[in-house]
Order: structure tokens, then C-alpha cells, then sequence
């Protein structure tokens, strides 16, 4: 996994809408990337509607927000749409993004061992490295726990 000091790897990758998206594209802004298991499951929901009901801080502090999964172009835009999500979804089917940054990794569930997406997030400065990582974030913690640190 990627740690702080790094430089982020870039990545182009479409949105919910089938636009393609670059991390390069938010040069000189400071981003926060998710990477998340899967759309509509229960954590997923719960971290992606705290950074929706967060958004506008996150804008006020001139921060975009960037959430990753493998899910599909079509599962994004359904998901977005039900739980009326304003920032930025990409599709990493590949999981171009999710190995590059390091969050494809072996899990365990029940005793049952697997690999999949390790629910990560990375605070990526104005020149593109990373400036904190946040490694097994909480669903229901993590948007205001990145506040709390973006505010200082």
C-alpha cells in the first residue's frame, strides 16, 4: 500500500457517466481518493453518504473527493443516483488504480480467506503525493476524520 510521501500513482478511469477522469486533471488541488469494497453493500453506502452529507466542506476547503471501485460505469450511476451522490465515482474493473495504490489485498471474512479491495483512503497534496493515508478505514468515521485533519 502506498504510504505518505509517495507520489500517487496516475490513473484514467471512467465515471459514472463514461467520462474519463484523470488523477493528473486535479494538479494543484489537493484530492481525497477512496477506494471502497462494492456499490450499494451496507459499509459502502454508509461511507459514501458521510462524504456526501460532508461534501460541501470539502468543497469549501477547495478539496475534490474521489471514490474508487471495481464496480461498473452502470452500478456507479445507479448507486450515485439512489443516494444522490455529488462527487466523483470512477470504475476500476481492471483494478488498474486499486493495485497502483495497493488496496487489492488478501482478506479475511468468517474464516474464509479472499482478495479484494481493502477499504483505503489517501489525502493526495497540489503536486500529487500522498500526504496521508488512512489504511482500513471506518465506513462510518472516515469523511470527518479526513475533515478533522484537512482543517488542521
Amino acid at each position: 500500500m502506498l504510504e505518505a510521501g509517495m507520489k500517487a500513482p496516475d490513473f484514467t478511469l471512467e465515471d459514472k457517466d463514461g467520462n474519463l477522469v484523470s488523477l493528473h486533471d486535479f494538479a494543484g488541488k489537493k484530492v481525497v481518493v477512496y477506494f471502497y469494497p462494492k456499490d450499494s453493500t451496507p459499509g459502502c453506502t454508509r461511507q459514501a453518504c458521510a462524504f456526501r452529507n460532508n461534501y460541501g466542506e470539502y468543497k469549501n476547503l477547495g478539496v475534490e473527493v474521489i471514490g474508487i471501485s471495481k464496480d461498473s460505469v452502470k452500478s456507479h450511476s445507479n448507486f450515485a443516483a439512489k443516494q444522490e451522490l455529488p462527487f466523483i465515482l470512477l470504475s476500476d474493473p481492471e483494478r488498474k488504480a486499486i493495485e497502483a495504490f495497493g488496496v487489492w489485498q488478501e482478506k479475511k471474512m468468517y474464516g474464509k480467506v479472499s482478495m479484494g479491495v481493502v477499504r483505503s483512503t489517501f489525502v493526495i497534496d497540489e503536486n500529487g503525493v500522498v500526504e496521508k493515508v488512512y489504511p482500513k478505514a471506518k465506513p462510518d468515521t472516515n469523511a470527518e476524520e479526513i475533515l478533522a485533519y484537512l482543517k488542521g
